[in-house]
C-alpha cells in the first residue's frame, strides 16, 4: 500500500504561482506513473498532469500546457506540480495518483492510489 499526501495548496491571486508537492509513504517501486487531477466544485474529477515515474515522460491536460509542469523526486519519492499563470478556472481541489499501469500513461481508472487532496483557489 502506498499513501499519498499532497501539500502546497492556498489561496493566490490571478496571474499568481504554486507548487504542489506529493509524498509518497515509501519506496515507490511497483509505481509507473504518477499524476494530479482536480475536481472543481460541482464538477467531475478531471486529468491535469502525469509523469512516467522512471522515464520521467510527462503529459498534460490542453488547459494546463505551457502554464503547469509536473516533476518528480526518486530519491524523495516525491511528485511535484508547479503551477503558474493561474486562472480562476484553476481553482479545484487537487489531488495526487500513483498507477501501476505498465506501459502507456493510464486513465483515471488506472491509478491504485490517491491523496486526499489540497484545495487551490485562485481569487482576486
Amino acid at each position: 500500500q502506498v499513501q499519498l499526501v499532497e501539500s502546497g495548496g492556498g489561496l493566490v491571486l490571478p496571474g499568481g504561482s504554486l507548487r504542489l508537492s506529493c509524498a509518497a509513504s515509501r519506496r515507490t517501486s511497483g509505481i509507473y506513473y504518477m499524476g494530479w487531477f482536480r475536481q472543481a466544485p460541482g464538477k467531475e474529477r478531471e486529468f491535469v498532469a502525469t509523469i512516467s515515474w522512471f522515464g520521467g515522460r510527462t503529459y498534460y491536460a490542453d488547459s494546463v500546457k505551457g502554464r503547469f509542469t509536473i516533476s518528480r523526486d526518486n530519491d524523495k519519492n516525491t511528485l511535484y506540480l508547479q503551477m503558474s499563470s493561474l486562472k480562476p478556472e484553476d481553482t479545484a481541489v487537487y489531488y495526487c495518483a500513483a498507477s501501476r499501469t505498465v506501459g502507456g500513461p493510464p486513465t483515471e481508472r488506472g491509478y491504485n492510489y490517491w491523496g486526499q487532496g489540497t484545495q487551490v483557489t485562485v481569487s482576486s
